[in-house]
């Protein structure tokens, strides 16, 4: 299964990967609406993204979340009626909404997040 790993101890809080997920899948360079947060808690940074554990897909009412070939745990939006179960059900609480969107949305182990980390603090990574 692919995920991204994280190595929060090399973190140094520059947030290009909040910034380049954004503007990857919305378009705009909004931290908001970013699969992948970054938050300084007592001088460390912590880092949450969604970790593919699927526990999300069985409360989808419409059966919207599916995992692709590559065991990342995928939401069809067409198939999606908003009801935002997955994001009250995440145990990670890496699901997320925003206003201005209709659906939830998750990390999908695209890459981009590590290519910008100049730190390189996140990897694309297989697990069983």
């Amino acid at each position: 299964m692919k995920y991204l790993k994280t190595s929060p101890a090399k973190c140094k809080g520059v947030r290009a990967c909040e910034k380049t997920c954004s503007k990857t899948f919305f378009k705009t360079e909004d931290p908001s609406k970013s699969a992948i947060q970054v938050k300084e808690v007592d001088g460390k940074f912590e880092i949450n993204v969604c970790n593919q554990c699927g526990e999300c897909m069985p409360v989808c009412p419409v059966v919207a979340l599916k995992r692709n070939q590559q065991g990342v745990v995928m939401l069809d939006r067409k198939l999606c009626v908003g009801c935002l179960m997955c994001v009250g059900y995440c145990p990670t609480l890496s699901m997320r909404t925003h206003p201005d969107l209709r659906e939830p949305f998750k990390c999908v182990a695209c890459g981009a997040c590590a290519k910008a980390c100049p730190e390189k603090v996140l990897e694309i990574a297989e697990r069983d």
